[in-house]
């Protein structure tokens, strides 16, 4: 089969809801992918920050074929190992209470909406059932969580949209005080807004809305689908902003590109969603938790270390690069985003993929970068130099 084969044929039976760039993927090892005319892409993309250990690793490879010879799904009416043990790992490693598992980012912010929602009502009754985001933010593609998308460009064609929602600016303060009134149960935040721009909020404005959440018992939702699991260089981005949500959410690159995700509540929270209140067929299937087991026993602090310090060695070499047409760049381990002028970022990462390097965009005008957490120096500078071209010339 070559590249043109697979495309003709997919074009011809799959619906066109993706703008896809003319790239046919056959296999991937480390950092590297190869279509079906044996060319080489370095991948700064990562599945959108899913395949975070790579391709081809073998202890994530053996632990998928073990459980698929073993047990590939039962349901969640049975109690299986693989689920029980990412479950005990997750809430040692951040201290908090109880998961649970969904299958994807959409659906795990979903559950966030469901369970502080309930929570409220629980308590307080009806009417307090608002949730404010922020301007510039993504939770998803269901009806709920696009609701919950401060953009407007997503708030279009499929009316009517899920009511309860306020949006304000990142860092206003003041503003999110004065949405939060007493029909408010939640405030959902990304503490990096990874399709609105790469844009991490001020450590200071997080910090100071933890507290006022805490005073007047509105929870405090992260959604850490794209950056937790290693990917800015802790476990969990919320670490680095000090602070313990009362819920967060996870997705991407837990299961090393097994569709897995889910969400962690604290002890306040542990008991809100009861049999019967919320459920999915999928979550914490025994494939996905295999997986999801490798990448965790992947992160040591070692691992996340070497994150951060390649993150940084990467913003450095693209500073370095004075391209005329770069602005800004900013981000946290490997989550990184280059703001652009004069040039579009779409048609740039298009040229990229030409050249043998995948990227992403972000925001109106931001080339994202997500290469795998395992990705070597080697392969760093090999994709340094494709974008160093592409940027300077």
């Amino acid at each position: 089969m070559t590249n043109q084969d697979l495309i003709k044929s997919h074009d011809e039976y799959v619906m066109g809801t993706y703008g896809r760039f003319p790239i046919a993927i056959s296999h991937g090892k480390g950092a590297e992918l190869y279509d079906f005319d044996g060319k080489t892409y370095v991948d700064f993309a990562s599945g959108i920050g899913v395949n975070s250990i790579g391709y081809g690793n073998p202890e994530w490879i053996k632990a998928i074929a073990d459980q698929a010879a073993k047990l590939g799904h039962v349901s969640n009416l049975y109690y299986t190992e693989p689920a029980a043990k990412v479950a005990e790992i997750l809430c040692k490693q951040t201290g908090y209470s109880k998961v649970f598992f969904a299958n994807s980012g959409a659906e795990s912010n979903e559950g966030l909406i469901k369970l502080t929602r309930k929570y409220s009502n629980d308590k307080y009754g009806s009417g307090r059932s608002n949730i404010v985001t922020l301007e510039g933010s993504f939770h998803g593609r269901t009806v709920t969580t696009i609701s919950a998308t401060g953009q407007e460009v997503f708030h279009q064609h499929f009316f009517p949209f899920t009511e309860g929602f306020r949006f304000v600016k990142p860092g206003d303060l003041e503003a999110l005080k004065a949405s939060c009134a007493d029909d408010t149960c939640a405030v959902m935040l990304e503490l990096i807004q990874g399709e609105g721009g790469v844009l991490p909020l001020d450590k200071a404005f997080v910090g100071e809305v933890a507290a006022f959440c805490k005073e007047q018992d509105i929870l405090l939702l992260i959604d850490e689908v794209q950056t937790g699991i290693g990917r800015t260089g802790s476990l969990f981005a919320f670490e680095q902003y000090g602070i313990l949500p009362d819920a967060v959410s996870f997705a991407k690159g837990i299961a090393g590109g097994v569709p897995f995700g889910g969400f962690m509540v604290n002890e306040k929270c542990s008991g809100v969603l009861t049999p019967g209140t919320h459920a999915t067929t999928y979550g914490g299937n025994p494939l996905g938790a295999a997986g999801a087991s490798v990448v965790l026993d992947t992160l040591t602090d070692e691992m996340l270390a070497e994150v951060q310090a390649k993150g940084q060695y990467i913003q450095d070499r693209v500073k370095a690069m004075e391209s005329p047409y770069v602005t800004e760049v900013r981000g946290l381990g490997l989550m990184i985003g280059i703001l652009l002028e004069g040039v579009s970022h779409r048609e740039l990462v298009g040229k990229l993929g030409e050249a043998g390097l995948l990227a992403l965009v972000a925001g109106s005008a931001t080339l994202r970068l997500l290469p795998p957490l395992t990705i070597t120096y080697e392969e760093i500078d090999k994709g340094l130099a494709i974008l160093q071209t592409a940027l300077c010339n």
